[in-house]
């Protein structure tokens, strides 16, 4: 007989630990239920980076600043990253987990050389699986904390950042890079 998990409810009003500068991605969550805010995001993020074409994903808006094309690779790069560090702390990794510099992973990324529909395919397969590792964890799980960098963050309030860095990219691209 398959046994089926109980869901658990993670709310953000209940999210743990976390430092200030991660504070923007949680308040972009409008939901206060983890589950609902990654069921409820991307089918309109999808839709929303399926309407960029190949050619405005090349923009850049100013000198210096990146072309659409490395901000989803970013989000890529961040979502995995996130959602490793939740793997660690929730399976208690005793080590501090190394900090990334995010300007060092774009200038490495070569995201300019691949094709738009395809950091859209990635980036759709690597949500899939925050989302099942999300799923995987019993309550005791998403409630642990650990530490990357210099900073302690819990499981559950990785899943709220990751949410929010989505919703905070996407806002930048609409109103920085199309105008929206």
């Amino acid at each position: 007989m398959n046994q089926q998990k109980p869901e658990i409810e993670v709310l953000k009003s209940k999210a743990g630990t976390y430092p200030s500068n991660f504070q923007r991605y949680v308040d972009e969550v409008k939901e206060d239920d983890l589950k609902t805010a990654f069921k409820n995001q991307m089918p309109a993020a999808e839709i929303f980076l399926q309407s960029i074409s190949e050619e405005l994903s090349k923009r850049k808006y100013a000198e210096g600043k990146w072309t659409i094309k490395e901000i989803l690779q970013h989000i890529i790069d961040a979502e995995r990253i996130f959602g490793y560090r939740a793997l660690c702390f929730a399976r208690k990794e005793k080590h501090t987990l190394p900090s990334f510099d995010e300007n060092e992973y774009s200038v490495n990324s070569n995201a300019n050389d691949r094709a738009w529909a395809e950091l859209i395919e990635e980036f759709s397969a690597i949500r899939k699986t925050t989302e099942y590792l999300y799923n995987s964890f019993s309550s005791q799980a998403i409630n642990v904390t650990g530490k990357a960098g210099d900073y302690t963050m819990g499981v559950s309030t990785l899943g709220f950042v990751i949410v929010g860095h989505l919703n905070h990219h996407i806002r930048i691209i609409q109103e920085r890079y199309i105008g929206v």
